[in-house]
């Protein structure tokens, strides 16, 4: 009779401690996911904030006095922005790495623009 209330005993112990472990496991589960989807809004936005940075350093590109924008292309990444394509006038390198500088939330500026010549001719 012992033995049977023994194996018993048993028995919930080990139900208890299966239980536990499986409800551990599925709450590491939830944890996860609720980072990785947390981490894709972190993702998101970033790209939000970086794609509304470029546009802002485009848009102060294009009311610079005398700055041809047309084959200039603006990437930023974490408020570092790079600059690339290329200007008619020299001097426009220069100015549009100034400009980029100037536009709130940039914290670096990468300025890959070099001189062009512009179509036209035939």
């Amino acid at each position: 009779m012992k033995a049977v209330d023994m194996l018993k005993a048993l028995g919930v112990v080990v139900c208890v401690a299966v239980a536990s472990s499986a409800y551990a496991q599925s709450s590491d589960a939830t944890t996860t996911t609720d980072s990785a989807a947390t981490a894709k809004a972190q993702k998101s936005a970033t790209k939000k904030t970086d794609r509304k940075l470029g546009l802002d350093v485009r848009k102060a590109l294009a009311k610079a006095q005398g700055f041809d924008v047309s084959n200039v292309f603006v990437r930023a990444r974490g408020g570092a922005v790079t600059l690339t394509g290329t200007v008619p006038d020299g001097s426009q390198i220069g100015q549009a790495e100034e400009v980029a500088k100037g536009v709130a939330g940039v914290t670096s500026v990468s300025n890959k623009i070099t001189l062009g010549v512009q179509g036209g001719g035939g």
